[in-house]
């Protein structure tokens, strides 16, 4: 890492009271170690998919970023650094929103803009959070206690600290406000090294094993780098000075010492890596029922034409079409293919695929728009829903919508003006509830969700563990053509692949613009259509049953284990680090 500067060594670093509070004495960071998080946040955006195997490179970024945090020598310094980190990872991975408030909501371009720029500082607080909170559990300096200059240096505790906090912070990001958890470092990994954990842990879990592993990596690196003491009337300090203190007293010895200072954590990395790529072999679930024959749809039905009138025949006819050209087990159409009230469907339309399914002994789930009609013809309470039909049965499926998605399905409390700057239909729904029955195939439950529910997994492994009849296949039905043919299509099915990972279930996604496509059990992708055409994916898909360890205890576990290191650090950090240093 590049040597530690005091405040006088280069021009425009801040010398005020507060920075002098935060930072030991005499030294303060460039504006320019900023800078540098921030390019480092902005690259780790191309970890994430469409990047083939792209948590090889995560893996390389948070050994860098963790290195390179360590260079902070009080909690504010750490918080801006995680902060810029999180701002460059946001800014480059989540402008998709830009196109879904300006080209299709309507909204001016310096107000959407604008609006991408301020969501994404709401998010880099998460990872401030997490800095900051890894440099007080770590051992690091507390209201300006500190008497050194050097940075801080890698420590056991301080690589458990830095994974829990980082952990909780993404929880965190996940949950508060309804959540947000899009580019979650665990979903880079879905063909990165620490795959194999999801299962186990989940989505913040596998995160928590990569950002343990880097700051191993870190530690093990760290003291081979050279070092030197930031100012030369002072003796080096951490490691630095260890290893300075072993050169003058054992000579030749010292060099050895350094390596196995640096092999014990860099073989503890190692050994979470090769357990992350073992894991994969162990099978959690096993196959169940018959495989079913399926039938992905995908209209590719222009945005800006869904809701009008032309628009919503055109789309009517197409999906009556496509449903019942070809028979399967289960037919499956984007979220909301038939924009309409379930109870105002064309005649022709549910004549047409009632039929169908009676005749052919296919299972159609449609997306459509539900709600009550009151005595007195009003419609209230809409919902985004998703209804089957099975064959011989008259009995209609609905499953109604339960995480929805702020300013575009529910108007947040105070945010009503920002919701009228756009032109999106239907913005205020009503939730359905957080378990709902599985629709039946034959005899296979399937569990169906709706677009952005599918990133929650916490909510998904719930769907299953309190199910009376637990589900063997999920659905994830969705329209991405309110973001363009954007990095988006491909970050939501590398979300949607670490569901199965984690569950140990096929999952199938209809969608209207894309990516249609069916993942086994395993994460593999067996089948995808090309984005912004229309067609089916007809396949086969195998259901499993049992319980992965996330599906028994969801985030738990994780939650669990981060908050015991945060609280052993936060009690005994500051100790270890003096004793490490040689102060009393």
């Amino acid at each position: 890492m590049a040597d530690p500067m005091t405040s006088r060594s280069r021009r425009g670093v801040s010398t005020s009271p507060a920075a002098a509070a935060d930072e030991p004495r005499g030294r303060t960071l460039p504006r320019w170690h900023y800078l540098v998080a921030l390019a480092v946040g902005a690259a780790n955006t191309l970890s994430f998919a469409p990047t083939p195997h792209g948590g090889w490179l995560q893996l390389a970024i948070f050994v860098f970023f963790f290195g390179w945090l360590t260079r902070a020598t009080g909690w504010k310094s750490a918080a801006l650094t995680g902060g810029a980190f999180g701002f460059g990872n946001f800014m480059t991975g989540v402008w998709w929103l830009y196109v879904s408030m300006h080209d299709y909501g309507g909204m001016a371009a310096p107000l959407a803009g604008a609006a991408v720029v301020l969501f994404s500082l709401y998010l880099a607080l998460y990872p401030a959070l997490a800095a900051g909170i890894w440099s007080f559990c770590a051992g690091h300096a507390r209201n300006g206690a500190a008497a050194d200059d050097a940075p801080f240096c890698p420590t056991w505790h301080g690589a458990l600290a830095f994974a829990s906090a980082w952990a909780i912070g993404e929880w965190l990001r996940g949950t508060v406000f309804t959540g947000f958890p899009w580019l979650a470092s665990g979903y880079a990994q879905v063909d990165g090294p620490f795959a194999g954990f999801a299962p186990v842990v989940g989505v913040y879990g596998v995160g928590w094993m990569l950002a343990l592993a880097a700051a191993l990596i870190a530690q093990a690196l760290l003291p081979l780098l050279p070092q030197r003491s930031s100012r030369s009337s002072r003796e080096p300090r951490g490691a630095a000075a260890d290893i300075s203190r072993n050169d003058v007293a054992h000579g030749s010895q010292a060099a050895p010492r350094s390596m196995a200072r640096s092999a014990v954590p860099g073989g503890v990395a190692l050994a979470l890596i090769a357990a992350g790529l073992l894991l994969p072999l162990v099978q959690w679930t096993v196959p169940a029922n018959a495989p079913l024959t399926v039938r992905l749809l995908q209209g590719d039905v222009k945005q800006e034409m869904k809701f009008e009138e032309a628009g919503m025949r055109a789309a009517i006819d197409q999906y009556q079409q496509m449903i019942t050209s070809k028979p399967a087990d289960l037919i499956v159409t984007p979220e909301t293919a038939i924009p309409v009230l379930a109870q105002q469907l064309p005649a022709p339309f549910a004549a047409s695929i009632r039929e169908f399914s009676d005749s052919t002994g296919s299972a159609i789930l449609f997306g459509a728009i539900g709600g009550t009609i009151t005595p007195e013809g009003r419609v209230v309470d809409y919902t985004n829903s998703l209804f089957g039909v099975t064959p011989g049965s008259r009995d209609v499926y609905r499953y109604d919508k339960h995480h929805l998605v702020p300013f575009g399905e529910f108007v947040p409390w105070g945010f009503r003006w920002f919701v009228n700057l756009m032109n999106i239909p239907l913005g205020d729904f009503f939730r359905g509830a957080p378990v709902q029955k599985p629709f039946m195939v034959h005899n296979q439950p399937v569990a169906v969700n709706i677009c952005y529910e599918d990133i929650f997994g916490e909510e998904i492994a719930r769907t299953i563990r309190e199910s009376t009849t637990p589900a063997g296949v999920l659905v994830n039905s969705t329209n991405l053509a309110w973001f363009g043919d954007t990095i988006a299509l491909d970050q939501h099915l590398q979300i949607a692949r670490m569901r199965t990972l984690e569950t140990g279930r096929p999952m199938l996604r209809a969608t209207n613009t894309g990516m249609t496509a069916a993942i086994d059990a395993n994460g593999r992708v067996l089948g995808r259509l090309t984005p912004y055409t229309v067609g089916s994916l007809d396949l086969k898909v195998q259901g499993t049953s049992g319980n992965t360890p996330y599906v028994t205890s969801g985030n738990n576990t994780v939650l669990a284990v981060s908050l015991l290191m945060l609280a052993f650090g936060f009690a005994f950090g500051p100790g270890i680090t003096r004793r490490r240093n040689g102060k009393q």
